[in-house]
């Protein structure tokens, strides 16, 4: 039987070491790639798209946002699967009036939320005959035209009257009111408790947020995850559906700012 010379093997053998060590390198470049994904997600910002019209005409559906972790601190919601390391919450910084702010549906405490918030600590917040209230005065609100809705699936359209409403602190943003005279128009006062906050859509007579107490109610500071800070991408219909995305991409409102 002829014998095996050794050098035969040294390329094979360098080949599987070769071979070995760079499959290492790739796991470890995934892993590092996860890491800072997980990282920028949990405390710089996090995607979420829109997927009802409460928030109309401000979010569409199928707009996808980057949210701020940044702007109100961290609690454990702010972590994947809301992991409890975070007691409370750090390095807060109040919401302002106006804000749209994400956030964990109180009545579960794992559903995300979007509305924007219009009720702060103390405050007392009323809507009658359609026209918010807080603290006793009307908040200011001006016929802005009307908003034409598309409906995707259908492919009809529908006018609906627009406002222009304007906070006590001057932040203004667009509403959607078809009626004053809706089940949610004429409301009790909330009072907002210490550590909580009342938010309501802008699509507002279709909208359950903190006026519906047993569904929404009042958020709790620990709940919020961040503030919407602005469009990243937006689809009129299914984004995955990527064939029809010629004539389905909103670019126009790709990287537009959420006033």
């Amino acid at each position: 039987m002829a014998e095996i010379d050794p050098t035969d093997i040294q390329p094979s053998a360098k080949v599987a070491t070769k071979t070995d060590g760079g499959a290492w390198e790739t796991v470890k470049t995934i892993i590092i790639a996860v890491v800072v994904a997980l990282g920028v997600r949990t405390i710089a910002y996090e995607p979420f798209n829109i997927p009802s019209g409460s928030m109309m005409p401000t979010l569409l559906v199928g707009d996808y946002l980057f949210v701020s972790k940044m702007s109100y601190g961290y609690s454990r919601h702010s972590l994947p699967l809301s992991l409890p390391l975070i007691p409370g919450r750090i390095l807060f910084s109040e919401p302002e009036r106006g804000d749209v702010a994400v956030f964990k549906l109180p009545s579960d405490n794992t559903t995300d939320y979007i509305k924007r918030i219009v009720g702060l600590p103390g405050d007392k917040i009323q809507v009658k005959e359609g026209i918010l209230h807080i603290n006793g005065k009307a908040v200011k609100r001006e016929r802005a035209g009307e908003y034409v809705e598309h409906d995707a699936w259908t492919g009809r359209f529908r006018r609906v009257p627009r406002y222009l409403e304007t906070l006590p602190n001057g932040r203004e943003h667009y509403i959607l009111e078809e009626s004053d005279n809706g089940y949610a128009d004429n409301t009790q006062v909330y009072t907002v408790p210490e550590g909580h906050y009342f938010g309501m859509g802008d699509n507002r007579d279709r909208s359950k947020d903190s006026r519906f107490l047993e569904d929404v109610g009042f958020i709790p500071r620990a709940n919020l995850v961040g503030r919407a800070d602005v469009k990243f991408f937006s689809v009129d219909g299914s984004a995955w559906k990527f064939w029809k995305w010629g004539s389905s991409l909103r670019t126009e409102r790709f990287f537009e700012g959420i006033e």
